[in-house]
């Protein structure tokens, strides 16, 4: 047995009460884990496809579905990998294209992710610990929300999990293959296994007997060569780079198209950018979202001392599988803050989980009542699936992006009825929402014109061109609280729109003054708004004044 093996067998307390005590199967786990996801999302089954779904994974997965394409034709290829996407057209073509099989299968995958999560804290820890951790995990709100999504980082992390989990239990082909499928998820799911070969290569350079001889497993009797264990490691790299081969085949492009590309990862590359980016990512790893009430319960409970059971203490993670987390963690944080335009919380999903379970750990081997501790941390994730935070984040984040995929789908219901054949200004994602009826908030397309958002400058350049449409669709394209805790740094507010993207839209009021029209629909829910802005036109401009529908203005 390894040295791990044996730290991890000694600081379970199920076998200390049980010698015959049995894991659960992990057949029974799924099932339970599913019942209950799926039940908690039956409100969100029919919601048509938000943001990033819209505008990518589902027309990716659709041109798959009905080409057989790996390569999207409706929309720019980002060069993701293809897995997600082949999941969801085997579930479209056997059931049905609807959001309702769509979500379902999403959440088959949130079941199978959060069960590899559960082997993965059972095989470091305990099952009392797996199922605090688990519960935790799935409640946390951006794993809530992004369960019932078609977005493939939630799948890249499940697949990592299994992964690790292969990985303690020393099954080097199930971590080839788990680690393989998990790039061929999401290209950065890579990174894990790379952080892991490095840090399993400097482990024989240390001196096994030294200081930091004990943040590494060595036992070469069961482990095997140094090429051994790091080949599974390195394995996932050879699907990853095909995929990349054939992508630049078919399209000329390795990493995307070029506006992808730019927007990822060469405008990202800046210095002060990449500190902020590090300090959001942090931020999202650890407090993000009422995450602070574990981080700050897991820093208040290691001022105690372990509890007594048994006349032993209750054990800890072992040490060499908490530096695995914790290398793996780093090396996600590092490079997502390094790249990727969107500072995104769901990007965080490989590593966050990984901090739950050793904040569990941590409340279950030191607190007497730790199940209340941990009791009271499921709760503040559940209050945070409603309740928008006092700073800027993503609606996909939470139940946020229900709010928006509601107040689109009305107001989208009446601009389709009152202006049948009308342009429509707007911006991206609305633009495809009203030209694909297939994405569920149209039931025929729509004639748009689109502007890049709803920002004093765009509109102010729509209204030179406002005989081009007969209505405006606006919206919040970005979630900012009325008091947001950054408005008091005006500093901030500058560094988020020079490295950030981030603009203000203006209030449909002011919008359609801009434009020259009135509002005649509007709703708002929660920090996010919604509105439609008629724009009276003579009847010679209706017939002469008219541009190509889908047209962007210059």
């Amino acid at each position: 047995m390894s040295e791990f093996g044996r730290a991890r067998r000694a600081c379970s307390p199920d076998r200390m009460t049980s010698p015959m005590h049995v894991r659960p199967h992990p057949a029974l786990v799924f099932a339970i884990i599913f019942a209950t996801i799926f039940v908690l999302h039956l409100p969100l089954l029919s919601l048509p496809y938000f943001w990033d779904e819209a505008g990518y994974y589902v027309p990716a997965a659709r041109d798959l579905l009905l080409t057989g394409s790996l390569i999207p034709h409706t929309t720019v290829s980002n060069a993701h990998p293809p897995l997600v996407m082949a999941w969801l057209a085997l579930w479209w073509k056997f059931v049905g294209y609807a959001p309702a099989v769509t979500r379902s299968a999403m959440l088959f995958v949130a079941a199978f992710s959060l069960t590899g999560l559960f082997r993965l804290a059972e095989s470091v820890s305990n099952t009392r610990v797996a199922i605090a951790c688990t519960a935790c995990t799935a409640l946390y709100p951006v794993f809530f929300a992004q369960s019932s999504l078609a977005q493939v980082d939630l799948a890249a992390a499940g697949l990592t999990f299994w992964a690790l989990c292969a990985w303690f239990e020393e099954r080097p082909v199930k971590v080839a293959v788990w680690f393989s499928l998990a790039a061929l998820a999401k290209e950065t799911a890579i990174l894990a296994p790379l952080a892991l070969a490095i840090w399993l290569a400097a482990g024989w350079i240390v001196p096994r007997n030294g200081v930091f001889g004990k943040l590494w497993s060595h036992d070469e009797s069961t482990s095997g060569s140094p090429a051994r264990r790091i080949f599974p490691l390195l394995a996932p790299v050879v699907p990853l780079l095909l995929w990349y081969l054939y992508h630049y085949i078919r399209t000329g492009y390795v990493f995307g198209n070029p506006e992808f590309f730019r927007y990822n990862v060469a405008e990202t590359l800046n210095p002060v950018r990449f500190l902020l980016a590090l300090g959001l990512r942090l931020w999202q790893v650890f407090g993000y979202l009422h995450l602070w009430f574990l981080t700050l319960g897991m820093l208040l409970a290691m001022l105690l001392p372990p509890v007594k059971q048994h006349d032993a203490s209750r054990g800890r993670i072992p040490i060499p599988a908490q530096m695995i987390f914790l290398v793996i963690l780093v090396t996600c944080v590092v490079a997502m803050a390094l790249i990727g335009g969107a500072v995104l919380a769901r990007y965080m999903l490989p590593v966050t989980p990984l901090v739950i379970l050793v904040g569990v750990s941590t409340l279950w081997r030191r607190l007497h009542y730790w199940t209340i501790a941990v009791s009271a941390i499921a709760i503040a994730f559940v209050l945070a699936w409603f309740w928008n935070p006092p700073y800027g984040f993503a609606p996909e984040d939470n139940l946020a992006y229900r709010d928006y995929v509601v107040m689109h789908q009305r107001a989208e219901t009446f601009l389709e009825a009152r202006y049948p054949m009308a342009h429509v200004l707007t911006a991206w994602p609305a633009s495809d929402e009203l030209s694909r009826p297939w994405l569920g908030y149209t039931t025929r397309p729509m004639q748009v014109v689109r502007v890049e958002d709803f920002s004093l400058e765009q509109m102010l350049s729509a209204a030179d061109y406002s005989g081009h449409f007969e209505a405006a669709l606006v919206f919040s394209t970005k979630y900012e609280p009325v008091h947001a805790l950054s408005e008091r740094w005006s500093k901030w507010r500058d560094l988020k729109r020079k490295f950030f993207g981030f603009h203000q839209d203006l209030p449909p009021s002011f919008a359609a003054k801009i434009l020259g029209g009135r509002v005649v629909y509007s709703e708002e829910l929660q920090g996010q708004w919604v509105a439609v802005i008629e724009i009276p036109r003579s009847e010679i401009e209706n017939a002469v004044l008219r541009s190509p529908a889908g047209s962007h203005l210059p």
